[in-house]
C-alpha cells in the first residue's frame, strides 16, 4: 500500500447464521483480517484508516456482532501503535443499507411474486440508510477524523412490517418468529457509550474510553442522564410513503 493516503476497511463476513455455524471464518476475517489491515497501514505509512462497522457491534447478541465489536476496539486502539508514524484510525458505525446483499428488501421483492412475505416479528424495527448516504457519510468523516472516534449518523427508523407493505401492499404476511441471534430493535449507541458521546446536527461522535494519545475533540460534559440510540425509541421514522419513494429511487 505504498503511496496510499486513505484506507476504508469495509471487508467483513456478515451473514449471521453462517457465522454461527462456522465461527472460525468470521474471526479470521473480521478480527484477524482487521488486525492485518491495521498493521499494513502502519507499515506503509497510510495517513488515515476508517473501519466500516455495524449496529450489530453495539450490545452484540451474535458472533458477527461480537467480531465487529472486536474490530472496532482494534481500530480505536490502533492509534496507540501509530507513534511517530502518524497513522490515525477511526470507525463509522451505521445501520442497515437499503437493498444491500443479505438485507430484507431483495427478499421481499423475491417473495412478492408468491403473494406472501415472511416477517420474523410484527414489532421489529431497524435503522435505515441508503448506499449513497452511507458513502457520503464515510467520505465526510474521513475529512473530520482525528483518530479514535466512532462516528454514528443520525438515521430514521423503519418498521419491517411497513417495508413489506411498501413493497407489496396486498401480500399476505407470515410471522415466522425471531431468528437466533436477531434483535427486535437495533442499537447504534449504548447507554454506556452515551456519557462520552458528542451530538452534532446530523451525527454523533463516540470518544474512546482510553485515549492514550492526544485528541482534539472536546470531551463531553459529564451528565447524569444517559441515553440509548435505538431504532425502537427513535424520534425520526420513515412511513410507507417515504419508504416507497426510497425504494423507487
Amino acid at each position: 500500500m505504498d503511496g496510499v493516503d486513505i484506507v476504508v476497511h469495509a471487508a467483513a463476513l456478515k451473514h449471521i447464521p453462517a457465522a454461527e455455524y462456522n465461527p472460525f471464518e468470521p474471526i479470521k476475517t473480521n478480527i484477524l483480517g482487521t488486525q492485518n489491515v491495521i498493521e499494513a497501514c502502519l507499515n506503509t505509512g497510510v495517513k488515515k484508516a476508517l473501519l466500516i462497522s455495524s449496529d450489530k457491534a453495539a450490545h452484540p447478541v451474535n458472533l458477527y456482532g461480537a467480531t465487529k465489536l472486536c474490530a472496532e476496539k482494534l481500530f480505536v486502539q490502533g492509534n496507540v501503535y501509530g507513534g511517530k508514524k502518524k497513522t490515525v484510525f477511526a470507525v463509522v458505525r451505521y445501520g442497515n443499507v437499503l437493498g444491500s446483499r443479505g438485507s430484507v428488501v431483495p427478499l421481499f421483492k423475491q417473495q412478492k411474486a408468491n403473494g406472501r412475505l415472511t416477517i420474523t416479528h410484527k414489532d421489529m424495527t431497524r435503522f435505515w440508510i441508503t448506499l449513497q448516504q452511507a458513502c457520503e457519510f464515510v467520505a465526510r468523516m474521513v475529512t473530520l477524523m482525528q483518530g479514535g472516534e466512532i462516528f454514528v449518523p443520525k438515521l430514521p427508523s423503519v418498521k419491517v412490517v411497513d417495508v413489506a407493505r411498501a413493497i407489496s401492499p396486498r401480500a399476505r404476511l407470515k410471522i415466522t418468529g425471531v431468528r437466533p441471534g436477531e434483535k427486535l430493535h437495533e442499537t447504534l449507541i449504548t447507554e454506556e457509550e452515551s456519557s462520552r458521546t458528542i451530538a452534532y446536527k446530523d451525527y454523533f461522535v463516540i470518544l474512546p474510553e482510553f485515549p492514550f494519545w492526544r485528541m482534539r475533540f472536546r470531551r463531553p460534559r459529564s451528565t447524569k442522564k444517559t441515553f440509548s440510540y435505538s431504532s425502537g425509541a427513535n424520534t425520526v421514522w420513515l412511513d410507507r410513503v417515504g419508504l416507497k419513494r426510497l425504494l423507487l429511487s
